[in-house]
Parts: structure tokens; sequence; C-alpha cells
């Protein structure tokens, strides 16, 4: 039998906020353990909450964003269940009456435009964090960690609207550019700033019924969101087919081995016994607070995308590389200012973004170290031929590491650039000398020995001669000589 995959997603997002979603401690990661904790993150009898009110105004940036509905009064409730890195034994979460509900997020997957439909978006406050010996090894006991515990989150949660691993990894993608693009997480999946639970089932092609379900949990990067996936539609299509059934569970995927294990039957939300948390009161949104947040929307990623592809004539690849950090997508609009667009998003995507990728840096370190005035300066030269091609990849490095325009690069490194026809053509003429084989037969019609003369002018000069200068200061002299 033929089967069809019914994919929902469950998506938390740690907000960029300086402190906690119920108390004054910092978020902060890779701290001392425990050290970011107070009596109300730690649970202590006594100690109250009080809402993270710009831990709100981030929540309405992605609502709006997405043209979710937003309630003007919602509700926090506790979720109650117990588990050694949960202070109280309960979480701050929100369950009948969510903040958000509704709403699209428009996803580009494998070169077709398509809309993912979302079920809510609600607020809560993340768990602890626990390290076992089988991960750790270095002790026998497992540790809990709660810097983490209370950290603002928004759960983001889609109708099972996706069909395939591509989808869930092209949703993901694209949900990390939006926020990042909105200010309101860095969303990097190695610091758990952006985790993923997959609801996966399989039905009948063709049915309309739901299969039983079961969920991939903590699912830590896009690839292994991914690859879990894909495992699990693979188990669950091989037990059916076999004629077993599917018990609702919850799985764990190990990324390493690429392996699946059930962890628990799936709790139901009775299990979980719902009810308003008693210590806060209604979150209530006014109007003036959604024009406020909605006056600080910037141009939202996939109109930036659309709009590099209108305006500088980009390829939809490119314009969605240049678009994936709004710190990117600024950069290149103020490199490409009197430039050529295309040649411009080369030599960010290609050189550029190399030299970031090498150095373990991001598009903000190195628009710090190489602000764009600066990268434009050097671009300009490219273009213009003043600097060859293998001289300027190299140049690329001392940007990054160097303080410096062009011209004081050029002088520290001891690089005279051959640009001119005075500069180059007594190396031309000593290459024709050399090499009168090629020279004739480029001159009886082999057009392809250009390249071989080009090169040994290239190399004579090393490396700092200007190709196309080269090429036709070669076609002269050779007119002049035959």
């Amino acid at each position: 039998m033929a089967w069809e995959a019914v994919i929902g997603l469950e998506c938390h997002i740690q907000l960029r906020t300086r402190t906690k979603m119920f108390c004054e401690c910092e978020v902060v990661f890779g701290d001392e353990a425990n050290s970011h904790v107070c009596p109300t993150c730690l649970g202590l009898p006594g100690a109250l909450p009080r809402l993270n009110a710009g831990a709100i105004r981030m929540a309405l940036r992605l609502g709006l964003a997405l043209g979710c509905d937003i309630r003007h009064e919602s509700q926090f409730a506790r979720k109650n269940y117990f588990y050694p890195d949960m202070p109280k034994n309960y979480q701050i979460t929100q369950y009948d009456r969510p903040l958000f509900e509704h709403g699209t997020l428009p996803v580009v997957v494998e070169g077709e435009a398509r809309e993912f439909a979302l079920t809510r978006i609600h607020c809560e406050e993340d768990a602890g964090k626990s390290f076992h010996p089988e991960r750790t090894g270095d002790r026998s006991r497992s540790r809990v960690e709660f810097n983490r515990a209370g950290t603002p989150l928004l759960e983001l949660v889609t109708e099972p609207v996706l069909r395939s691993p591509a989808d869930c990894a092209a949703f993901l993608v694209t949900l990390r550019r939006l926020v990042r693009a909105l200010g309101i997480s860095d969303a990097d999946m190695e610091k758990g700033q952006l985790r993923c639970d997959a609801n996966v089932s399989l039905r009948p092609e063709g049915a309309s019924l739901l299969g039983v379900k079961t969920e991939l949990k903590n699912l830590n990067s896009i690839k292994g969101v991914e690859r879990g996936v894909a495992a699990e539609i693979e188990r669950q299509r091989r037990a059916l087919d076999s004629g077993e059934r599917i018990v609702q569970a919850t799985l764990l995927y190990d990324a390493d081995h690429d392996k699946l294990a059930i962890m628990r039957t799936k709790e139901q939300a009775h299990d979980y016994r719902y009810f308003p948390d008693p210590d806060l009161p209604l979150l209530v949104v006014s109007e003036a607070e959604l024009e406020q947040a909605r006056a600080s929307l910037p141009e939202l990623p996939w109109r930036r995308v659309q709009r590099f592809v209108a305006q500088y004539g980009l390829p939809p690849y490119d314009a969605a590389v240049l678009g994936d950090s709004r710190e990117l997508a600024d950069y290149y609009e103020e490199c490409a200012a009197g430039l050529d667009p295309k040649f411009v998003a080369n030599w960010l995507m290609t050189e550029a973004l190399r030299a970031v990728n090498e150095r373990a840096w991001d598009v903000a370190r190195w628009t710090a170290q190489v602000p764009a005035a600066r990268m434009a300066d050097f671009l300009g030269r490219v273009a213009r031929k003043e600097l060859p091609g293998p001289l300027a990849k190299q140049f690329i490095g001392w940007l990054a590491d160097e303080a410096g325009g062009v011209d004081e690069l050029l002088a520290r490194h001891g690089v005279s650039v051959k640009g001119t026809a005075e500069d180059l053509r007594p190396i031309v003429k000593a290459v024709l000398d050399e090499n009168p084989g090629p020279v004739a037969q480029y001159l009886a019609g082999k057009t392809v020995t250009m390249g071989f003369l080009v090169g040994q002018v290239m190399k004579k000069s090393g490396g700092q001669a200007v190709p196309t200068l080269a090429q036709q200061l070669l076609i002269e002299e050779m007119a002049a000589r035959s």
C-alpha cells in the first residue's frame, strides 16, 4: 500500500531578552552552572512570578509578522508534571487561551512557494537542563543545571500540513530567518535557542483521516530534524506494511547513529492537569501596544528576497542566501550601491562568507571588521580591473585580519599592482620572446594558446597583472610583430 506522511512541528523559540520570563535573573549561555538563579526560577515557596513585558513585545512582533489572530486577553496556565529539571514540578505556559492563533509562514520548498498554516503561538518558560552520565561520562550521577530554567520561550505549533522531511527543513530555515530578522531570537540550535519536536503519522494515500502519531522530541539541528523525520516515516511504513499497529509514543532520535528509541507512551492533555495560574493575572494587549509592535516590524525576509530578485535582478538562490540574515542583507545593499549587484553578490556569497566560515565568525563580526564602505572600495577596484583576481582573493583575508584601506594594505604587503600598460608592456614582450612556439600557434589561428600566454604574464608579474589588460597587450604586440 502507498502511504502519505502527515507532519506537524512544535518549535520552541528562545527570546533574546536580558532577563527571564518571570524573574530578574539574566539569560546567559555558557556561564557557570546554577549561577543565574533565584527563588522564583527555582520554584521556592512564597516566590511570586512577574511577567517580562519585553518578552511580550517580542512575541507581538512574531504574531503580527505571521498574520496571526491576536487574543487581547490571554491567560497563563500551569502544566503539571514531574521531571528533575522542572523546579516547580509545573511549567508556566498557555493552554486554552493562547496569545496567538492561526496565521501562516510562507516557505519556498525546492523552488516552489507554499504557505504552511499555524495552529497557535503561545508564551511559556523553559525548563532547566539535565546532564546524564551516559552523555558526559565524567561521573556516575546525573546533574541538573537551572540557568536555563525560566528563560522566555514562544512555542509555535503548525497544523499537520507538512508532508516530507524537506518541508520540515525548509520551514525551519524560514522560521529561523524570520526571528533573526525581527531581532527577537538568535535561533542558534546548537545553543538550544531554537528546538523542534515533530509529530509524524502515516495514512493511506488519498485518505482524509489522520493516522496514529508519534512525537520526536528535542531535535537540535535542521539536518537532525530532516533525518529524524525520515527515519520515523520509514519505521512506521515498515510497521504498517507488516500489519503492526502504531502506538502513540514519544521517541528520541540519535543523530550520531541514525537510530530511534521510544522514550515513553505519549501523554494526553488531561495528564498535565492544566489550570489557570493563580499568581498571574490575564495578559491584556491594548491596541496601542499592537500599533507600536506593528510600527517596529522590519521588511519581512520573504518580501526582501522578492525585492532582491525584482530590484537587483538576482537569481532566487542568491537572493535567499543574502536574505538569510538581516545583517547580511543590509550589508549587501550598502556594498552594492553604485556597483553591479550580481558582481557584489558573487563576491559576498563566495569569498566573504568563506572567510567568515574559516574564522568561525558570524556576519556581525565580519561587518564590524570590514565595514560596507571598506568592502565597497575593494570591490570597486576589483570591478575596474585594478586588482587581479588571484590577488583580490588573497586580499579578502587581509581585509578580515588587518586594519587599513586598500592602498595601505597593498603597501604593507609590498604589492605594487601592475595595472597600467606601461607596467605590463615589458613583461608582455618578454613572454612573447620566451615563447615563440605558442605565439606562432596563436598567429596560425590556434586561439586557445592565448590562455597559456596570459598565464605566463601572470606568473612573471607575480600574480599582480590584470588579466584583461595582459590579453589586450599580448594581442597588440603580436599584431605589431606579424
